[in-house]
């Protein structure tokens, strides 16, 4: 068990934010760890195999891998996600009868995450203070006596992490519907829920248009509400062969971040010895909310225009032929109001100009996006209107342009594509239904946001969840555990601790698995599983480590298990053969599911192989009129009265997900301390308050809960006026389980509004 020492807040140390990322520290910080934890051995055969054609897939980001790997084909956080993964260090049996639930619940995400490997099954019961060890058997009985028990299947819910295999999602899936209900929240819900919304209303399919490919194709890249150098840094790297090849980089953020101003590559001398590559040929420091009228404003500028130079500009043939709605939306956008347009964005008329002239200038062009775009209350129009730009000159389509969603998570695309969504289509359910012999429940089922409500209304008392940190991730976290603590039981499959696992129903299991490095081997032999990533490329990932326990078991063994413990059976479904032979499982999902005939065959190419995506590959589009749609949105600017701010969450640098790996953010200045917040200079001087003073962080949403933050220590940033930020999950508490975004049910993480007071 590890002896790390918890986060001490008033060691805190604030210096100035770094104007550049990776280099030689980059290296350092990912190597240090690995070899303090791990061994240099281990180290070496982990990060050597990483992303490689015959290794395993990186189980943080899900950035898709180049078609000429490098030997060191990783990014810093990647190597921090393996080793925190493939620590030799286990959690020792003693170590619950140590740390009953109220102690755990004292700890942050980081102490509990440093303790080490699971490695045992383990049992709360009822009225009980403490996890204690259980066989297998009799945590698979639990679970399946409980679920039997239920007066209905939608008591329960089953919630997956986006580090799922596909293989363990679709049996997760066909083990729930077979259950019978769709209750199916997952971490999408949270992230690009938004994103699927959209996109599949506009162009038919939720999922990018572009290939890795396209971003050295692109003229002109324009970045919106990501940080590549710390969410997803192999990204910077694409970027760089972008710049290279002669496209611009365009940065819309409302924080200076270092991964968009310089990237010194490490793997390159100039990026070591060297200043590097300049990423922004333009930063756009936006006011949070504002980037759909950003995106109106320079449609107008496209639309303006044509009008100027009839014939020039728009791509008229493709209009003509693949979209529906030019008039409607040209209509909207002649009465603009630039003002409105000004004070949303917080930016100059000269910036958009400029941004204008760079969009009229490029052939193709590629809009990148994360959760600084999803997370918003008009988050799904917001993405629409970046898909009216996109379509005006026809950039969807073509090599070297396209929308292009960066999926936060490794695989959280292919759980949805594997049936990992409370609202499958019936086409899906057909397939299930033919290829399993059972009617699947064709009702929708809940997500993320309806489950927590569903268990704090008594509806839901029941909550299994393979992966993932559900209470880290949801917004509302007094409202979002007290909700989880009314469950009769929840069981959680996992390789570390977590805050979740603190958070129990009335009886809780742990349920230990194998991590990603780890071989996987069952009655047929050695097992691979597969992973889709955000650019719709579908490939193999094969573990090479020795488990760090025998008792272990996959996540296909564990679905498996559960299933035959759960369903009173039904003859044509092999659990027993699924969890023997991991080619059975794919079989079936290649009669299932449209793209993946001949599964196993494909998948053991040395490539793998990429789904089908009708708007990227054909140019037609999936949707109800065969045709790309333009849409008119309202603009609804943020209001901010006086003497407040909005506020949105994000991670620190030495952070994937809730997953804390050190208490450290380098890039943004930050040592030995989480509890801070990020303002503007000049409205800390408005607020009359003072850089480096603890103050408490109020939320005001309409219901009047005094949602709080206490004892954080403010931090003069250059960010955007009128914005400020702090991390997650810390400041998850602020956002108000009914603040989501339209149509998505996204929680609005993104924009809190907020008042700073002097803590006291």
């Amino acid at each position: 068990m590890s002896s790390v020492d918890d986060i001490d807040e008033d060691k805190i140390e604030v210096g100035k934010p770094r104007e550049w990322a990776a280099g030689v520290p980059g290296v350092t910080h990912a190597l240090g760890p690995a070899f303090r934890q791990m061994g240099v051995p281990r180290s070496l055969k982990a990060l050597t195999a990483m992303n490689q054609r015959d290794g395993f897939d990186c189980m943080s980001c899900a950035w898709p891998d180049p078609d000429r790997r490098k030997t060191f084909e990783f990014c810093e956080n990647g190597a921090k996600a393996v080793t925190w993964e493939a620590t030799p260090i286990r959690i020792p049996a003693e170590f619950w009868a140590e740390n009953p639930i109220s102690e755990l619940l004292t700890k942050s995400e980081y102490w509990l995450g440093m303790q080490g490997r699971l490695v045992q099954p383990v049992h709360k019961p009822a009225g009980s203070e403490h996890y204690q060890p259980i066989t297998w058997d009799d945590a698979f009985k639990l679970i399946g006596d409980t679920l039997r028990g239920l007066d209905s299947p939608d008591q329960a819910t089953f919630y997956t992490s986006g580090r799922t295999s596909n293989e363990a999602a679709f049996l997760y899936q066909l083990f729930v519907r077979a259950l019978g209900t769709n209750n199916l929240p997952d971490c999408s819900n949270m992230c690009h829920e938004s994103t699927s919304h959209a996109m599949a209303e506009t162009v038919g399919i939720g999922k990018s248009t572009v290939t890795y490919a396209d971003f050295a194709r692109a003229d002109l890249i324009i970045i919106m509400g990501q940080n590549p150098g710390s969410n997803h840094p192999r990204m910077l790297t694409a970027l760089e062969e972008a710049k290279e090849a002669g496209a611009a980089i365009v940065a819309v953020n409302p924080l200076l971040e270092a991964g968009l101003m310089r990237y010194k590559n490490p793997q390159k001398v100039r990026g070591v010895v060297g200043a590097g590559t300049v990423m922004a040929d333009q930063y756009l420091q936006i006011r949070l909310g504002g980037d759909m009228a950003l995106m109106q404003a320079l449609s107008r500028r496209v639309l303006d225009a044509e009008a100027a130079r009839p014939g020039t500009v728009l791509d008229h043939a493709f209009l003509r032929e693949n979209c529906v709605g030019l008039e409607e939306l040209r209509e909207h956008l002649a009465h603009q109001d630039d003002g409105a347009v000004l004070a949303a964005t917080g930016l100059r008329a000269a910036e958009i100009d400029e941004l204008a002239d760079r969009y009229l200038r490029a052939d193709r062009v590629i809009i990148t996006w994360a959760m600084g775009i999803t997370q918003h209350k008009k988050a799904v129009p917001t993405i629409r209107e970046i898909i009216n730009l996109l379509l005006l000159r026809g950039n969807i389509g073509k090599p070297g342009a396209g929308a292009s969603p960066i999926r936060g998570h490794s695989n959280v695309q292919g759980d949805r594509t594997m049936g990992i969504w409370e609202k499958m289509p019936p086409a899906f359910l057909d397939a299930l239904e033919r290829e399993f012999g059972f009617d699947p429940p064709r009702v929708d089922g809940l997500d993320s946001v309806d489950s927590i409500r569903a268990m704090r209304d008594g509806l839901v008392t029941v909550w299994i969840a393979l992966g993932g940190n559900l209470v880290g991730a949801i917004s509302d976290t007094v409202v979002a555990e007290a909700a989880i603590q009314k469950t009769v039981l929840s069981v959680q499959i996992s390789t570390k601790l977590n805050r979740s696992h603190a958070v129990v129903g009335d009886q809780a299991l742990i349920l230990p698995t194998l991590g990603r490095t780890e071989i996987d081997l069952q009655a047929t032999g050695p097992q691979f599983v597969s992973v889709e990533d955000t650019v719709s490329a579908v490939h193999s990932s094969t573990g090479l480590l020795p488990p760090v326990s025998d008792q272990l078991l996959s996540e296909v063994a564990i679905v498996s298990r559960l299933a035959r413990a759960a369903l009173d059976g039904t003859a044509s479904i092999d659990w027993a053969g699924f969890e023997s032979d991991y080619d059975i499982i794919r079989d079936h999902i290649s009669h299932v599911i449209p793209g993946f005939a001949d599964f196993n065959q494909r998948i053991r190419q040395q490539e793998g192989f990429s789904l089908p995506h009708a708007p990227r590959d054909l140019r037609t589009f999936p949707t109800p009129s065969g045709k790309a749609l333009l849409t008119v949105n309202e603009l609804e600017p943020l209001e901010r009265p006086p003497g407040r701010l909005l506020l949105q969450t994000l991670r620190s640098h030495d952070q994937f997900n809730t997953t804390i790996y050190s208490p450290n953010d380098r890039y943004r200045g930050i040592k030995n301390g989480r509890q801070v917040i990020f303002v503007n200079p000049e409205d800390v001087a408005e607020l009359g308050l003072i850089s480096g003073m603890l103050v408490d962080v109020h939320s005001e949403f309409s219901d009047n809960v005094d949602r709080v933050l206490r004892r954080f220590r403010l931090v003069a940033y250059p960010s955007a006026r009128g914005c400020a930020a702090a991390y997650f999950p810390e400041a998850n508490v602020l956002v108000p389980l009914d603040s989501t975004a339209e149509g998505s049910n996204t929680p609005v993480s993104k924009a809190v509004l907020v008042r700073l007071e002097p803590s006291r």
